[in-house]
C-alpha cells in the first residue's frame, strides 16, 4: 500500500489529535485530582480528625502500595479487552471510591479507602500511554503525550482554587470543608467513566470518525513500527521485564515522581505554613507553579517532536528542577519566592515527561508494551509512598524533638533567643493540628472528635 499525500497523513492526526488528546486530558484531570486533593483535605480533616502528621504521611503514601503492585496486572486486562471498556470502568468505581472520602472517621478507614483508590487506579496512566501507541507515530507522540499529561499541572491551576472554594462550604448541610471536597472532585470522575464507554474507539481501525484512506495509512502505519520493535526486542511479557533499559527507566521516573509529587501534595501546607492566607487564597497561589509548568511542558515536547532529540530533552529540566527545589529550601519564609522557585521545580518536572515516555514505546510493543510500561510506571510510583511518609515521619519527629528541647532552647530561660531575633516557624515544624487543649465543644457538631478531647 503507497503512503497517501503528506497533507492527508497530517489531517488524519489532526482529527486523531482533536478526537483523543482534549478527552483523554479531562480524564486525567479527574484522576489527578481524585489521587491529590487529600494534600487540601489536610488543610482541615487532619485538625478535625486528629491526625498527626505521620498519620497523615502514611495515608497520603499508602494509596501507592495498590496503585504499584496492580499496574501490571491492569495494563495487561486493557491490552486484551480494550481501552473503552477498562477505562470506563475503573473510572466509575475509582470516583465513587474518592466520593467515599468524605465518610472518613479515623485513620483506619482513611488508610483502607487511600488504598483501595490506588487499587482501582492503577490501570488507568499506563494503560493511557499504551492506548496513545495505539494512535501516533513515534514521531509525534512526544506533543501527543504531553498534550495528555498537562492536565498534572492543569489540575493544579484549577484544583487549586477549586479545593481551596470547597473547603469554604465548611459547616454547609451539616458537613464539613473536606468531606464537600472529596464529595463532588469525586463525581466527575463517575460522569466521565460513563463517557469513555461510548466515546474511547479501541483502534485506529475500528474508527468510524477517521475517513477510509487515512484509517488505513495509519493502521498500516502503526503496524510496521510495531513490527520492527518486536524483532529487535520482542514482544513477550518476560522480555520486557527482563529488560534492563527498562528498570533504569524505572530508576529514572522515581526520581521525577519523588520530586513531583513530594510537591504537589505538600505545595499547600508550604504555603499555608509560611503565611497567614486564608484557605481560598492558599489554592489560588497554588495554582501558579501548576500554570507555568503547562505552557513548559507543550513547548518543549513540541521541540523534542520537531528534532527527535529526546534524551536532552529529559535530562536538562531535571537539572532546572533540582535548581528550584534547592532554591525553595531557601526561601521558605517567603511564601512568593517560596512559589516562584517551586514554579521553576515543577516546570523541570512535567517538562521532562512528555520525551521521556517516547522512550520506551520506541522499542517496547505487543504485550512487552503493556508489561514494560507498567513496570516503569510502578517502579516510579515507588516514590509517591516512600517521599509522603517519610515527609509526613520526618514533620512528627521535629515537632516532638522540639519538645524534648530544654527550656533555654525553646525560648525561656536566661538563653533564650531574642524575640527580635526569632523567624518564623518553618512549614515542616508547625503543627498540623488545633493546640492541644482543644475542648470537646470547640469541635464541630458533625465530627467523630466531638466528644473527645486531644491529649
Amino acid at each position: 500500500m503507497s503512503d497517501p499525500s503528506p497533507e492527508l497523513q497530517a489531517a488524519t492526526l489532526r482529527r486523531v489529535t482533536r478526537r483523543l488528546i482534549p478527552f483523554m486530558f479531562a480524564l486525567y484531570v479527574a484522576n489527578f485530582l481524585d489521587r491529590v486533593n487529600v494534600s487540601f483535605a489536610a488543610l482541615q480533616m487532619n485538625r478535625d480528625l486528629g491526625f498527626s502528621s505521620a498519620a497523615y504521611g502514611l495515608g497520603a503514601g499508602i494509596f501507592f502500595l495498590g496503585y504499584c503492585l496492580f499496574q501490571i496486572p491492569s495494563n495487561l486486562v486493557l491490552a486484551r479487552i480494550g481501552a473503552r471498556r477498562w477505562i470506563g470502568g475503573i473510572m466509575i468505581t475509582w470516583g465513587l471510591i474518592a466520593s467515599a472520602m468524605m465518610l472518613v472517621r479515623g485513620v483506619g478507614s482513611f488508610y483502607a479507602l487511600r488504598a483501595l483508590l490506588g487499587v482501582v487506579e492503577a490501570g488507568f496512566f499506563p494503560g493511557m500511554i499504551l492506548y496513545l501507541t495505539y494512535w501516533f507515530p513515534a514521531v509525534e507522540r512526544a506533543r501527543a503525550v504531553a498534550g495528555f499529561m498537562t492536565a498534572i499541572p492543569i489540575s493544579g491551576v484549577v484544583g487549586g482554587p477549586v479545593s481551596g472554594a470547597l473547603l469554604g462550604l465548611n459547616g454547609v448541610a451539616g458537613l464539613a470543608g473536606w468531606q464537600w471536597l472529596f464529595l463532588l472532585e469525586g463525581l466527575p470522575s463517575v460522569l466521565l467513566g460513563a463517557a469513555a464507554l461510548w466515546y474511547l474507539t479501541d483502534r485506529p481501525a475500528d474508527a468510524a470518525w477517521l475517513p477510509a484512506e487515512g484509517r488505513g495509512w495509519l493502521t498500516e502505519r502503526l503496524r510496521l513500527e510495531q513490527s520492527r520493535a518486536a524483532v529487535m526486542h520482542g514482544t513477550s511479557l518476560r522480555q520486557a521485564l527482563l529488560n534492563g533499559v527498562v528498570w533504569r527507566l524505572g530508576l529514572l521516573y522515581f526520581l521525577i515522581i519523588a520530586g513531583l509529587y513530594g510537591q504537589g501534595l505538600w505545595l499547600p501546607q508550604i504555603i499555608k505554613g509560611s503565611s497567614q492566607l486564608s484557605d481560598l487564597a492558599v489554592g489560588l497561589l497554588s495554582a501558579a507553579p501548576a500554570l507555568a509548568a503547562a505552557v513548559a511542558m507543550v513547548a518543549v515536547a513540541a521541540h523534542s517532536d520537531r528534532t527527535g532529540e529526546r534524551h536532552l530533552h529529559v535530562a536538562a529540566p531535571l537539572v532546572a528542577s533540582a535548581l528550584g527545589f534547592a532554591a525553595t529550601a531557601a526561601t521558605l519564609d517567603a511564601p512568593l519566592l517560596a512559589t516562584a522557585a517551586l514554579s521553576l521545580s515543577a516546570i523541570g518536572f512535567t517538562s521532562a515527561l512528555g520525551p521521556f515516555w517516547t522512550l520506551p514505546t520506541m522499542f517496547l510493543s505487543g504485550t512487552a508494551a503493556a508489561g514494560g510500561i507498567a513496570l516503569i510506571n510502578s517502579l516510579g510510583n515507588v516514590a509517591g509512598f516512600a517521599g509522603r511518609t517519610r515527609q509526613g515521619r520526618d514533620r512528627w519527629v521535629r515537632r516532638r524533638a522540639a519538645r524534648l528541647r530544654p527550656p533555654h532552647a525553646r525560648g525561656r530561660g536566661p538563653r533564650a533567643r531574642p524575640a527580635s531575633r526569632s523567624r518564623p516557624a518553618s512549614p515542616l515544624t508547625r503543627p498540623i493540628g488545633p493546640p492541644r487543649a482543644r475542648s470537646a465543644e470547640a469541635v464541630a457538631p458533625w465530627s467523630p472528635a466531638r466528644t473527645r478531647t486531644r491529649t
